[in-house]
């Protein structure tokens, strides 16, 4: 199964991703746990997949992080 990939992820994913993640305004706490996560180079799962962190959840599709939610905001796909 490949990994969720995080680096050079195309403008048209980037972006719109970090603007989320400002605009949920993500704490440095928990960006440190999505970072702590992400260097257990997690499995990409087919299809949607979301993980719940709390205080926040980051979605994807594939290999692909595409969004970030805040507690309480329905998740689609497989919960990793």
């Amino acid at each position: 199964m490949p990994k969720i990939q995080w680096t050079g992820l195309p403008p048209a994913l980037r972006d719109p991703l970090f603007e989320r993640l400002r605009e949920r305004k993500i704490t440095a706490e928990n960006l440190y746990l999505l970072k702590a996560w992400r260097e257990s180079e997690p499995e990409a799962p087919d299809g949607l997949w979301y993980k719940d962190f709390g205080s926040f959840k980051i979605c994807g599709e594939g290999q692909y992080p595409k969004t970030f939610l805040l507690r309480g905001q329905p998740a689609k796909g497989e919960k990793l």
